[in-house]
């Protein structure tokens, strides 16, 4: 039975509370959807772009971008691994909206296969591995890891996905989800894909639970920033059964909640600095408007024409503005017609 050992220090529930206290701040917000198709543009450029140079894939950002934006046909090795990242952020998101993704083992070989498509030997590409696999320094390319037996990965993957289940509404989410990430490159269960499988099977996670990572957010961003730093938190040295018995979360769970906190304020920067550009700012008359809805549930003309002495042709422009910003929406015609939040 998989039991982590984790403490819950001061620095670990301090981060928690950051957490929730930036998200509620972010979520009370209004924002319009041509900012957010942006930040999700640079968001999924940046996870690419930092998950796979994590793993050693030489390529610059600015190459990253290209090849997302032009998608060619013929690549090498490290484009189609980052075609690859990018094809699976886009398709796990939109499963996620539909709720028609649960993490299991099945939907864990579907993530390694997208990753390392074409990549790797067919009888590889999204099956849990079935020999002994051996983890080395990229600096030194001496080995520094032995996973456990491949006769033991399924069970003890099935271990953790109980351990989560179980633990749903006792267990702060982020803890879980950290837990998983760790137990995830410990276990070790593909010959390759194992890093950018276990990034974006915790997002995955994440969002489930209710941070939402894959539209603005990339985690991958903070690990990259410090590979090294990285690698030594989530990773472990030696073999693993003569390490088993003292592996320890609580590094590694402040280290991964200090990245989500990190990427949260980027966020958050970006946006603010996003809205306050001549074509996304609003005026105090568009935020009336808004703050009617949010408080009435939708507003009319006369309802606006009440709140100001702005001009009907001018109150038209301002439901214009706020339509196309993505943050309302027009109902019915005429004499009926009414305004909601998008």
């Amino acid at each position: 039975m998989f039991s982590p050992k984790y403490s819950i220090t001061n620095r670990l529930l301090g981060n928690i509370k950051r957490i929730a206290e930036i998200v509620t701040d972010l979520n009370s917000r209004s924002f319009s959807r041509v900012v957010f198709l942006e930040m999700e543009r640079r968001a999924r450029e940046i996870s690419v772009y930092s998950s796979t140079s994590i793993e050693g894939n030489p390529l610059p950002l600015t190459d990253v971008k290209k090849i997302l934006k032009n998608k060619p046909e013929y690549v090498r090795d490290s484009e189609k691994e980052v075609l690859n990242y990018n094809k699976a952020l886009v398709e796990l998101d939109e499963l996620i909206k539909t709720e028609k993704i649960s993490l299991d083992i099945e939907w864990l070989e579907k993530i390694q296969k997208m990753v390392t498509d074409g990549l790797i030997a067919p009888h590889r590409w999204g099956h849990i591995r079935k020999e002994p696999v051996f983890v080395n320094d990229p600096r030194t390319r001496t080995t520094i890891y032995l996973p456990p037996d491949h006769q033991e990965v399924i069970g003890m993957l099935n271990e953790l996905f109980d351990f989560l289940k179980k633990n749903t509404n006792a267990v702060d989410p982020l803890i879980l989800a950290g837990i998983f990430h760790k137990q995830f490159v410990i276990v070790h269960p593909f010959v390759d894909g194992n890093g950018r499988t276990a990034r974006l099977a915790t997002k995955v996670l994440l969002a489930k639970m209710g941070l939402d990572t894959f539209n603005l957010f990339s985690f991958e961003n903070y690990y990259n920033s410090n590979v090294t730093k990285y690698f030594e938190e989530v990773g472990l040295r030696g073999n693993y059964y003569d390490i088993k018995d003292h592996i320890d979360f609580t590094n590694w769970l402040e280290y991964f909640t200090d990245g989500i906190i990190d990427e949260l304020l980027r966020v958050k920067k970006e946006l603010e600095k996003e809205t306050v550009s001549p074509d996304n700012a609003l005026k105090d008359y568009h935020q009336k408007i808004i703050d009617f809805i949010k408080d009435k549930g939708f507003i009319t003309d006369k309802d606006y024409a009440e709140l100001t002495d702005r001009a009907k042709p001018t109150r038209n422009l301002d439901f214009r503005k706020l339509i196309e910003l993505g943050i309302i929406v027009k109902v019915g015609k005429g004499k009926a017609t009414y305004y909601k939040l998008k």
